[in-house]
């Protein structure tokens, strides 16, 4: 348990720190898709909140989530803080690089603040019901059933909060969030269906440690 939840703060951190850079995911028909470096964290975020919630019930998740949310809101402040500060004089030269890399890391936690938020009691909400309905039976359909629903408003609100530019317009705005919002949340997916044999390992794995 105590590695699980290092692991589930690990990625967020991450997630938060370097969220901010997207890079070329394919070029589809001349139309270019793209995607956050973090796309390969949230699904295993996802997992672990799963894993947590099939052995020890929804409200210790709920509880780690919360705790989760401090953290990025920790990191959020801090970032602000630090590139408030006046910088020394051996340091002035990188101060305009650092301060541009930890003031996005802020708006990224911001917005991962409020998609955060809203997706994990979500993903702990459709899990849980897809167990009251079929019992401890089918893990792999509430696991993924409840990744996909999750991660598709987490992908949305992220998306919208993090990379919407104010000095261009809104048809540029939406092509390029939908460019992001499309193939990060159907990787999401897909990942999420990768990870599902790790996730029955990590069940399995936590109730011997139980």
């Amino acid at each position: 348990m105590d590695f699980l939840i290092a692991l589930y703060i690990t990625c967020l951190a991450l997630a938060e720190l370097a969220g901010a850079k997207t890079f070329p995911l394919i070029n589809l028909f001349g139309y270019q898709l793209n995607a956050s470096v973090a796309i390969f964290l949230i699904p295993l975020i996802f997992s672990v909140n799963d894993i947590i919630t099939e052995v020890h019930g929804k409200e210790r998740t709920r509880s780690i989530i919360r705790s989760g949310l401090l953290m990025i809101f920790f990191i959020m402040m801090f970032s602000l803080f630090a590139t408030l500060l006046e910088p020394s004089p051996r340091f002035s030269e990188a101060e305009s690089a650092y301060d541009t890399i930890f003031f996005k890391s802020a708006r990224i936690s911001a917005a991962s603040l409020v998609a955060f938020a809203a997706a994990e009691f979500m993903d702990v909400y459709v899990f849980s019901k897809v167990r009251e309905r079929f019992g401890k039976k089918r893990l792999w359909l509430r696991n993924n059933l409840s990744n996909f629903v999750s991660q598709f408003l987490d992908t949305v609100i992220f998306m919208t909060l993090a990379f919407y530019a104010f000095d261009l317009s809104a048809g540029e705005n939406a092509a390029f969030l939908l460019s992001l919002i499309i193939p990060y949340w159907l990787l999401k997916c897909f990942m999420s269906v990768i990870e599902t044999p790790f996730v029955y390992l990590g069940v399995r794995w936590l109730k011997q440690g139980s």
